[in-house]
């Protein structure tokens, strides 16, 4: 992976940055800023080294051409404060005020343009209208940087194609992430425990196969939980399950057994009457899920506080951990106490003398977790900026955005 040790080498030089901007939003209104914090590093360290600075990102799914509820200018503000300077927008992304604005850009300025994806070449399956697509975007810079680490999964025009038109390099995020990732893969420090949530099972399979027979410890929560529960031969109750996914859960039960990494399963889990913030809710042993107050049909929201405590223990106890996927409805505050839980023991012990702890937050719902939870990223060693490209490189995949950068 190419990359640059000076950003001086880029003083008075155009350079055309990929960023990941992709944050969420609220009628507008931006809710989690993570990813625009994250990106800032990157664009203020070439602005200060003199370069010309355009942005480039994508944000939601557009389908191919305008959509204003897809707009990156109310980016505008909050990039502008997070790299204390002006930003400039261009409301095309290689039209005439794109092209006419990044000529006037003085050194040590940034323009951001608009979303990449109002443009149906960005995500084409055709190669050559990708290609077509990012070789206009190449007209407007001397380089290109490599920064949205949250993209270098996906085969797109101004991740993939572009590198093969312009001098390319790796960004400050793109390397910080590739390292942590690397460490997590090759040189992890034992015990080492793996933590995986969110709603599906089938999400997490590659993450799992590659990981159980590295890791000490594989803790499962969330909705894929069942899963492994039914599979098992647990009543569940209403809870989700992928019924077509047990075998591939027996699978890896069997390859723990064998020696694998130890699966760690709720026995516990807070069950609700129903999938909504106000529910009336309740504890079961794992084993009596299908008994409920009045008759009620549960489903399962969150581990419960036993597991949650269980869980704990083992990740203060473990010296490199990586997390993703929340352990219940974060959202709804009666379920979010599997997840604080979690987030809470990955904040705790920096390590011994020997190995330093490192703790990874695997992005996507479990940065947006932690941070509505009230914690603070620099509470973890790591928070990735990229849940699918994190997840992807875990797997042991190529992924093409870095393999571009060669």
């Amino acid at each position: 992976m190419r990359t640059y040790d000076d950003p001086g080498i880029f003083a008075g030089r155009t350079v055309l940055v990929r960023s990941d901007l992709n944050v969420p939003m609220d009628d507008g209104v931006i809710t989690d800023r993570g990813r625009v914090l994250a990106s800032a590093g990157t664009i203020r360290e070439l602005a200060e080294a003199g370069a010309r600075v355009i942005v480039m990102s994508h944000l939601g799914r557009p389908k191919g051409q305008p959509d204003p509820q897809f707009s990156l200018l109310p980016i505008v503000p909050e990039l502008a404060a997070a790299i204390d300077r002006e930003v400039a927008f261009a409301a095309d992304t290689v039209g005439d005020e794109a092209r006419a604005k990044a000529a006037e850009l003085e050194a040590g300025e940034v323009l951001l343009l608009e979303n990449l994806r109002f443009n149906p070449g960005e995500t084409s399956k055709d190669e050559a209208e990708r290609r077509d697509f990012a070789g206009q975007l190449a007209e407007l810079a001397d380089d290109f940087v490599s920064d949205g680490f949250g993209v270098v999964h996906r085969k797109q025009a101004s991740v993939f194609d572009i590198a093969a038109l312009l001098p390319h390099y790796a960004g400050s995020l793109v390397r910080a992430e590739v390292e942590v990732s690397d460490r997590l893969l090759n040189d992890p420090a034992p015990p080492f425990t793996v933590v995986l949530g969110g709603s599906k099972v089938s999400d997490k399979l590659g993450v799992i196969d590659n990981l159980i027979d590295r890791a000490d410890n594989l803790l499962i929560g969330g909705g894929m939980v069942f899963t492994f529960l039914a599979a098992l031969g647990h009543n569940i109750g209403s809870s989700l399950v992928e019924t077509d996914r047990i075998d591939d859960v027996k699978g890896y039960l069997e390859r723990s057994q064998a020696g694998g990494a130890r699966i760690v399963l709720p026995t516990d889990i807070t069950m609700a009457a129903s999938f909504s913030a106000d529910a009336e809710h309740w504890v079961r042993p794992v084993s009596e899920l299908e008994s409920t107050p009045a008759g009620t049909d549960g489903l399962g929201l969150d581990i419960g506080p036993e597991s949650a405590q269980a869980y704990a223990k083992i990740i203060a106890d473990s010296t490199t951990v990586f997390w993703n996927g929340p352990m219940g409805v974060f959202e709804f505050p009666a379920f979010a106490a599997g997840t604080k839980a979690v987030a809470t023991a990955l904040t705790g012990a920096t390590g011994t003398a020997e190995q330093e702890r490192l703790t990874v937050v695997g992005g996507g719902d479990s940065a947006a977790a932690v941070r509505s939870l009230g914690f603070a990223d620099d509470d973890f060693g790591h928070i990735s900026t990229g849940g699918g490209a994190s997840l992807e490189y875990l797997e042991g995949k190529t992924l093409p955005g870095l393999e571009a950068l060669a």
